[in-house]
């Protein structure tokens, strides 16, 4: 498939090396232009090039870039066709992208994403660490697989989603509709947890929105104060017992 990438952080360069090697055409872009990340590009075996660029004549188009920046595309994706795919994988963090009050007030992130570039998206790699995601992917069918949640309106949207996310190395499971994607946003189960399909499928229907907020901003002040102390590993078994259903006391 001709796929087009904007962003080109750890997210976002790591998809385009993971695509490109299962056979994709890959276009990566970001907000400075191409000139910046034509190395980036290189080692992935994409071809940088301008934002405008990269959502002309693909398939799909992958947006990863800071969750307060997506108003920004609007005028983007005017000339975008409505076969296109387009994947969100961002995260919503208030200390990092400043207080949205819709979300803040209950709307799914990627239904906000989606109001902010006019057109449906699907919502796909958001709850993977980057390490996860560079790093702990398998073959299809190999024991311990982890699985990444996928969440979409469009049944066939969500299963070309769904064939990339396998491409990378991970199971792809479809989490419902949109609307109900909030239980794979940051503070849920679901979120940066490394599980593998079962597992997310019950962590999934186990979130609980009333205290994922809260959850969130207690683990992110927890790994800032930590700084570089934690190992990844740390960092999932933190994000696993700040979230469970019952919270097991950490010592």
């Amino acid at each position: 498939m001709k796929i087009g990438i904007i962003g080109a952080g750890n997210i976002g360069a790591t998809l385009a090396r993971k695509l490109a090697a299962s056979g994709h055409e890959v276009k990566l872009a970001n907000s400075k232009g191409p000139e910046t990340i034509r190395d980036i590009a290189f080692r992935a075996g994409a071809t940088a090039v301008s934002k405008e660029e990269a959502v002309r004549d693909v398939q799909v188009i992958v947006l990863s870039i800071p969750f307060g920046n997506y108003p920004e595309l609007a005028e983007l994706f005017r000339g975008v066709g409505k076969d296109v795919v387009v994947i969100d994988t961002s995260n919503y963090y208030p200390f990092r992208d400043g207080a949205i009050a819709r979300v803040d007030g209950g709307v799914p992130e990627s239904v906000w994403v989606s109001e902010q570039i006019g057109r449906p998206l699907v919502k796909a790699w958001n709850a993977v660490l980057a390490t996860t995601l560079a790093e702990k992917g398998l073959p299809a069918g190999t024991d311990g697989r982890i699985a990444i949640p996928v969440s979409g309106d469009d049944p066939k949207a969500k299963a070309v989603a769904v064939k990339l996310v396998e491409a990378t190395g991970f199971d792809g499971l479809d989490a419902g509709p949109l609307m109900e994607s909030w239980r794979q946003q940051p503070g849920t189960p679901a979120y940066c947890t490394e599980l593998a399909a079962v597992e997310l499928k019950e962590a999934l229907q186990s979130a609980d929105r009333s205290r994922a907020a809260n959850d969130r901003d207690s683990l992110i002040k927890e790994f800032m104060a930590a700084g570089a102390s934690l190992t990844h590993d740390e960092i999932v078994a933190r994000n696993r017992a700040g979230t469970a259903v019952t919270k097991p006391r950490i010592v």
